[in-house]
Formats: structure tokens, C-alpha cells, sequence
């Protein structure tokens, strides 16, 4: 029998809803762990779409949302269908959850968290309470299930009582891997176009660029407000970068198979689905050596920020002149995916701890 099997489960994420209709890594996970726990035979209910993510540090602001986090939290308490477990995924100082931990008290189910965060330097200045919220509502948690060993560290720190903290690896929704690259085509770059984190990988890229010899072409998947920024950043390279837009994960999943090496810098990434998705095909990564993304990257050695565009363009070079290393660090990293990083053995995990938390609470 299927660990889930004939389970209710109240999933919720206070950032963003799986069906926001912005695309990003964020809903992307959530839709995944959605689809995770269906897998395993539970019925998983999106049980409120209400956004408590308040990103201007306003007070007056979070004071509204709180109120308006007791309302929700109410109606769910009269109307939400029955359940045996709440998941709340991305509880952090920006988008607490305000709701889950009364519901479920009220319910009296157990509460879980996935990638929640603990950040004490948030508990003065602008978003002061709602980083009290974030610790209240992770203190609330029978268990936080943490995706990189970057966060692992305030978790433990600050564990409350009895509460499990376990990894939870980053994970494909796929219960096998995809189509393997050719290795033949051009460098492919995956990204959202958008001030902040992302502009800045793009910035390295094109630095990156500047420093690369031979005749290299690049693709770059994605879109986004700041398009324009990234296009300029591009210019100087003509046609040997090519814009493919947004495209659909089967069009995504084309761009793979079709590419010689995926480049992203990864400028802040909490880990980056991108490189699970790339490596699952495959492909050789070309990314700095930072927090969050080496854990799910294949280790090796990667290039270390702190030395710059020039090393980043020194290793990319040194896998586009050997096919045969690009080749192995494939199969590599195929198998790699293939042990650690999709859905079957996620569910294991998952399960493994959220399943006597439901036989305790009866």
C-alpha cells in the first residue's frame, strides 16, 4: 500500500499559490510537492490561496494582512473538510503563516513545515513581526523539512521542544528520468528575467561571455520584466545568443536534449530546480560554487564567486573543448539525479516522518 494512501492532506503556501499565474521556481515547488503527495496516494486539497507575502517592510500593511490571516484562518476552522495532516510550504520572515498553526491546533492534526526559515536578524527593522510570526509558526511544527544543508543550520539551532528537523533533497516530479542530452548544440541558459538575483546571474553570464573563447552559442530560456536589461546585456554577442522566450516544461524539457551545457551563475538561488532538470538530462553545469546551489549540483569542483567571470569562462571553456569529460560528467550527473533527486524517493522521506506523526495525534 502507498504510505498516503486514503490520507487528507491541507496543503498551503503563504508566498505564492500554485496556481499564481507568474511563473517561478516558488510555485513550481509547490506544485511539485502537491503532485508528490498525490503520488503516494493522498488526497491533497489546496485549502486556502490567501498571500500573506509582504515584500516593502510596511507595517501598516502587515498589520492589514494579519487581520485579514485571522479571518481566513477562522473560515477554514468552520468550513475546511476534514483532514489528517496540514503542510505549509515556505514559511519565512516575508510570508509567515498566519493561519496554518491555529488551524490545525483547532483541528487538531498535525502541522508539518517544507522550507521554512529562521532568521534572526529579521526580528528587528522593517519586517520585526512578521519574523516573529515565521518563528511562531515553525515553533508550532511537529516536524520542518528542510531542502539544503544551508538551512539546515538555524533550524537545529533553534529547534523547539521535540520537533523533527529532516532533509527533504530538492526532487523532480519524475518517477524516471527524461530523454539524455545529444551534447551537441549550444550552451542553454534558463532564467527568469527580473530585477534582483536573476539580473544579476544574467550580468555574470555576459561577463562570462566576454571572456570565452572559440565559437560558442547560447540559448537563453525565459522572460520577464526585466527582458530588455538582459537583452542589452546580450547585445554584444549578436547572434550567437539566441532569446527563446517562456516556454512550456515539454518545450523546456526540448531546449535540454538539444544543448551542449547548461551556464547559470545561480546569484542567491535557494538551490535552483533548473540545474536538478538540466542535470536529469544530462547535461554538464557550468555554475558558481555557492550555498544552496552545491547541494544539488554533482559534486565537483565548481568556480568560487569571489573569483569572477574570468574563472566562471575558464571552466565553461574547459568543458565545451572535451566532449568526452562533458559526456561523463552526464552519465554522472544522470545518476546522480537519478539516486538523490526525484519524486519516489522524496515520498520515502516525506513519509517516513509525517506518517507517525499521524498515528500520534489520534
Amino acid at each position: 500500500m502507498q504510505p498516503g494512501a486514503g490520507k487528507q492532506v491541507a496543503f498551503y503556501a503563504p508566498m505564492k499559490p500554485p496556481h499564481h499565474p507568474v511563473p517561478s521556481g516558488d510555485r513550481e515547488i509547490a506544485r511539485n510537492l502537491m503532485d508528490l503527495l498525490r503520488s503516494s496516494g493522498a488526497d491533497v486539497q489546496l485549502v486556502s490561496d490567501f498571500r500573506s507575502y509582504e515584500k516593502r517592510g510596511e507595517a501598516a500593511l502587515q498589520t492589514d494582512l494579519r487581520k485579514a490571516a485571522e479571518a481566513e484562518a477562522a473560515r477554514l476552522i468552520r468550513e475546511m473538510p476534514a483532514a489528517d495532516l496540514w503542510v505549509t510550504y515556505h514559511n519565512y520572515y516575508k510570508a509567515p503563516d498566519l493561519i496554518g498553526p491555529a488551524v490545525a491546533r483547532a483541528r487538531a492534526i498535525p502541522y508539518v513545515q517544507i522550507e521554512s526559515t529562521r532568521a534572526k536578524k529579521r526580528l528587528t527593522g522593517p519586517w520585526a513581526g512578521f519574523a516573529e510570526a515565521a518563528h511562531a509558526a515553525a515553533d508550532a511544527a511537529a516536524a520542518i523539512f528542510y531542502f539544503t544543508g544551508q538551512d539546515r543550520f538555524a533550524l537545529e539551532r533553534d529547534r523547539c521542544g521535540g520537533q523533527i528537523v529532516a532533509p527533504l533533497p530538492p526532487f523532480l516530479p519524475l518517477e524516471d528520468l527524461p530523454a539524455a542530452s545529444s551534447l551537441d548544440g549550444p550552451m542553454l541558459t534558463a532564467g527568469m528575467m527580473r530585477a534582483g538575483d536573476k539580473l544579476a546571474s544574467y550580468r555574470i553570464i555576459a561577463q562570462t561571455l566576454a571572456h570565452l573563447p572559440g565559437d560558442w552559442r547560447l540559448d537563453i530560456a525565459g522572460d520577464g520584466p526585466a527582458r530588455s536589461d538582459v537583452e542589452a546585456l546580450m547585445a554584444p554577442f549578436g547572434g550567437r545568443v539566441r532569446f527563446l522566450g517562456q516556454l512550456s516544461r515539454e518545450d523546456l524539457s526540448a531546449a535540454y536534449i538539444k544543448s551542449s551545457l547548461f551556464l547559470w551563475p545561480g546569484v542567491n538561488e535557494a538551490f535552483g530546480m533548473v540545474y536538478l532538470e538540466a542535470q536529469a538530462h544530462g547535461l554538464p553545469v557550468a555554475a558558481q560554487n555557492r550555498p544552496g546551489v552545491r547541494d544539488v549540483l554533482l559534486p565537483r569542483p565548481y568556480p568560487d564567486p569571489e573569483d569572477g567571470a574570468a574563472a566562471l569562462a575558464a571552466f565553461t571553456a574547459g568543458l565545451l573543448a572535451s566532449p568526452a569529460l562533458c559526456s561523463g560528467i552526464g552519465r554522472e550527473a544522470r545518476e546522480y539525479i537519478a539516486r538523490n533527486h526525484l519524486a519516489p524517493a522524496a515520498a520515502r522521506r516525506f513519509w517516513d516522518i509525517a506518517a507517525p506523526l499521524m498515528e500520534t495525534q489520534r
